[in-house]
């Protein structure tokens, strides 16, 4: 550190600065409250008149109690519609799931039977092979058609005859009950058919009536809100 002069302060200046300080902060405030003074408001003057409605207290009292007892009563009305409309809403819902388990089990249904068609005609087809497999069995040995064309058949021609005519029988049998099982099967999915289309009409019929329902007491409580509004407003027409 090199050398430094100390220098006293000089007590005399610092008052002066001080006090010239002073004496100018103290002529601003004055500035401002003259200013104040120049810039004061006058007295207002106003036309007297009678201040104060056409309706007495009581009568003030009274639609403010109507007013407060209506807005409850709204508060109340929407609540419950909330309630309704989310109610509605779960039962919708409700039938919803209901009506796709009803044709998830109809469906599993109409599968189980087309499986035991195919069974049964599988089983058909079984024992229709099975059968003929026995009847040319019983058929080795037998003279054929052409040699069978004698003055006197013989009791071989006969046997021949009666089972060409059994094997005839059981084939016009199976064929017929092959039959009459597919008209069957083919009735019963028309049937499915028409029942599923009866009960989805039906659902649809009923959500539309809950609604159109819902929709109409909505309105209808609206209406009377409104017709209440007007008797206790009577220049209310909004």
């Amino acid at each position: 550190v090199g050398p430094y002069v100390k220098v006293t302060p000089n007590e005399t200046r610092r008052k002066q600065l001080q006090q010239s300080k002073l004496s100018f902060a103290k002529k601003e405030l004055d500035d401002l409250e003259q200013w104040k003074k120049e810039h004061r408001p006058g007295p207002i003057t106003l036309v007297p008149q009678r201040l104060g409605g056409n309706e007495s207290e009581a009568q003030v009292r009274q639609n403010q109690q109507m007013i407060l007892m209506q807005s409850k009563y709204q508060k109340k009305h929407k609540r419950e519609e909330y309630v309704k409309a989310k109610k509605a809403a779960e039962e919708a819902e409700i039938l919803k799931k209901k009506a796709i388990q009803r044709e998830k089990a109809e469906r599993l249904e109409v599968k189980k039977r087309q499986e035991e068609m195919q069974r049964r005609e599988m089983l058909l087809e079984d024992q229709k092979y099975k059968t003929n497999e026995l009847l040319n069995r019983l058929d080795v040995g037998l003279p054929k058609s052409d040699s069978c064309q004698i003055a006197n058949p013989g009791p071989e021609s006969t046997a021949w005859k009666r089972s060409h005519a059994y094997k005839q029988v059981l084939r016009e049998d199976e064929n017929r009950r092959l039959e009459e099982m597919r008209q069957e099967q083919r009735r019963k999915a028309e049937l499915l058919e028409f029942k599923q289309k009866q009960e989805e009409e039906t659902r649809t019929r009923a959500l539309k009536d809950e609604q159109r329902r819902v929709n109409n007491a909505f309105l209808d409580r609206l209406q009377n809100k409104t017709q209440t509004n007007n008797i206790y407003h009577p220049g209310y027409t909004g």
